[in-house]
This record gives structure tokens, C-alpha cells and sequence, in this order.
């Protein structure tokens, strides 16, 4: 497994015009891999279930694909704070700063990816649309040689994408065309290859990487081992950042298939047994929410209610009156009652007043999955 197909001496400082086509001649399936994947299928499985026992939907895209967006949109050392990420995606406004926008586009991006699946298999156009979509202009497949990429502690070249309007389609097309192959191969191996792949075809000027991990949870929804983009893989990645391109090296240099396929496929693993109990933790709190409301305020109470402010956990009075809840006065009711049941709190925003779902939020944002109940 390593070691590289073939006896070309790798240049770090000269396109990697060598890259191989899917599949390598390295075996990919070894018995290692196929171990881990049995563990990670059920995991993933799992998390699936997980989801389909939350009842409005909207509340876990709303929510699992703002986390991923943050923890992809770091890696590429694009920091913004999931304070405000949540408060921007439920709010609007354009107030918030470049790197909070650019993460809520990779929210889109992942979004239309997803819806995108409905209408045709994972593509090279696909690859472009999601790019464009993160960063909010029209992206093309680079035609000019491809940025050198550097080691961040010694500024050294680590590699240089390759090169060549010709060479860059055909590996494109190699890569959907494996994406959509008919064997028998495990879908997780197959995102792990396709994964590995396009980051080393690089075929954008920026975007890659985030692109890239859009890419391999579409690749787990095509397959079918997910109905929706729940998957929270770049918290993962982000942990192991070092490890990350570690590994990717360790393909180019090395042939080191294995350990790579090995590393990402323990990623889903430790990401979907994460995410499964992140879920599981959202929907007992939105049944402890219901029943305390009932309890507490039962004129407030409505189920549309207590969705909305788990799909907007940063919520305005005119909120309510788009979703037919009430009228102005009927939701400014509705919303303090929720304030004095202990359920949200208020705060004032330029002219207008937000509530917040505070119990919530933590709850997303922490690494735990427990949250104090209602006095």
C-alpha cells in the first residue's frame, strides 16, 4: 500500500502533472480500511435515523450545516465566531463582517449542492457551482498553472498543483467519472478517493478545500448513506488539521493510500456518532421546550411556535407575522410570554428587539450535549 505506482521522483516545486487517475493502482479496500468502514457505515447510519426523528427538517439545516460552514471556513483559517454566524443567517441585515458572510455563502453553497443532486449526478459542474457559490462570484477551472501551496510554519512549497487547460479536464472528468462509478466499492472509500483527488487537482484558483469538503458529503447523499447534509465532517478536519494534510501528503509522496482512506473514513465515524448525539440532544430539548411552555404558558403555547424559534434561535416580532403566527401585537405577546417562562431573552437591536433562544445556542455550540432543564 505504500509506496508510490511508479518511480517518478516527486518535485514539491513543479506541477504534479504525474497525479494518477482514479483508481490508483494501490489497492483500496485493504482489510484495515474495510474494518473501519463497517463501524463507520453504522455510525452513519445512525446519525441518519437521528435525523429523520427531528419533525421539521428546516431545523437541522438550519443548524448542522451553519456548524459545518464555521469548522470548514476555519480551516482555511477564515475565523468567525458562531454567535455570529447564527445571529447573521437568522437575522440578515449585512451588517456582519467579510469572514461571517463568506461562512454563510459556504452554507448555501452546501445547500444547493445538496437540492442540486435532485437534478443531476455530482459533475464537474457541480464542483463549479458549489465554488461559485462560496465565494459569491462566478469560479471557471483554472486555465493558468494553479497557486503553489506552502507550508505555513517554514513558508517552504509542499506542492504545486498541475497544470494545463487538457490535462486539468481530463482529470476533472476522470474524477466525476469515478464519482458516479457502478462497482461495488464502499461509498466511504469512494469519498475518501475522490476527496484526496480533487484537492490535489486543485482545479481553482481559491475555494478548494471548502469546496472539496462539499463535495464528500454529497458524495455520502448520492450513495444514499444520507438524506441530508448532516454530517458535521470539517469539526473533525479542524481537530485534526496537521493529521489532515499530513495524510494528503503522504498519497502524493508516498502512495500512502491506506493510512489516508483509514484517517477520513475514522472521521465519519467520529463525526456521525458526534452529530447523532448533538441531534438526539436538539430533539429532547425541543420536547422539554414544548412541554414547558405548555405547563408555563399554555395561551403562548403552538407547535409553529416552538419550531420557528428552534429554525431562527435569534428571532424578531416580524418573524412571527411571516410565518402566520399573529399579528404584531399577538407575536409581541407570544414573545414575552416565552422571556417570562425563562424560554428566551430580549435585547434591544438598533430599533428593534431580538429574542433570543440562549438555552439553545449553547447547546449548539458547546462540545457537550446536556443542557440544564427548566426550573
Amino acid at each position: 500500500m505504500n509506496g508510490r505506482a511508479d518511480d517518478t521522483k516527486f518535485d514539491p516545486k513543479r506541477p504534479y502533472n504525474d497525479l494518477q487517475r482514479l483508481p490508483p493502482k494501490a489497492s483500496l479496500e485493504t482489510r484495515r480500511v474495510l474494518k473501519r468502514c463497517v463501524s463507520a457505515r453504522t455510525a452513519v447510519a445512525e446519525l441518519r435515523i437521528a435525523g429523520q426523528s427531528i419533525p421539521d427538517q428546516t431545523v437541522l439545516i438550519n443548524t448542522i450545516p451553519l456548524l459545518e460552514a464555521r469548522a470548514s471556513s476555519e480551516v482555511e483559517n477564515i475565523v468567525t465566531t458562531n454567535d455570529a454566524l447564527f445571529r447573521e443567517a437568522s437575522l440578515g441585515g449585512g451588517e456582519a463582517d467579510a469572514a461571517t458572510k463568506e461562512a454563510l455563502r459556504y452554507r448555501g453553497a452546501l445547500y444547493h449542492g445538496f437540492q442540486s443532486l435532485a437534478d443531476r449526478p455530482l459533475s464537474t459542474r457541480t464542483a463549479i457551482d458549489v465554488c461559485s457559490a462560496i465565494k459569491g462570484v462566478d469560479m471557471q477551472v483554472r486555465r493558468t498553472p494553479g497557486t503553489a501551496l506552502l507550508n505555513a510554519a517554514t513558508g517552504d512549497i509542499v506542492y504545486t498543483p498541475p497544470a494545463g487547460e487538457d490535462n486539468l479536464d481530463a482529470l476533472l472528468t476522470n474524477w466525476a467519472e469515478f464519482a458516479n462509478g457502478e462497482d461495488d466499492l464502499d461509498p466511504l472509500v469512494r469519498m475518501a478517493a475522490l476527496h484526496y483527488q480533487f484537492e490535489a487537482i486543485h482545479p481553482f484558483t481559491d475555494g478548494n478545500g471548502r469546496t472539496g469538503r462539499i463535495l464528500n458529503i454529497l458524495v455520502l447523499i448520492q450513495a444514499g448513506l444520507l438524506d441530508s447534509p448532516t454530517l458535521y465532517l470539517s469539526r473533525y478536519i479542524l481537530a485534526t488539521r496537521s493529521d489532515y494534510y499530513r495524510h494528503l501528503q503522504g498519497v502524493t509522496i508516498r502512495g500512502a493510500w491506506e493510512d489516508w482512506i483509514d484517517y477520513m473514513i475514522h472521521g465519519v465515524e467520529v463525526t456521525a456518532k458526534w452529530t447523532n448525539a448533538k441531534i438526539s440532544a436538539m430533539r429532547r430539548l425541543i420536547d422539554e421546550t414544548s412541554r414547558h411552555v405548555r405547563s408555563t404558558a399554555p395561551k403562548t403555547y403552538s407547535h409553529e411556535l416552538v419550531q420557528l424559534i428552534f429554525r431562527q434561535p435569534y428571532c424578531r416580532i416580524a418573524n412571527l407575522v411571516e410565518h402566520g403566527i399573529g399579528g404584531r401585537e399577538a407575536a409581541s405577546k407570544y414573545l414575552r410570554a416565552l422571556v417570562a417562562a425563562g424560554v428566551l431573552t430580549e435585547e434591544k437591536l438598533g430599533r428593534d428587539k431580538v429574542f433570543t433562544h440562549r438555552k439553545y445556542l449553547d447547546l449548539l455550540l458547546s462540545d457537550h450535549h446536556d443542557f440544564a432543564p427548566y426550573p
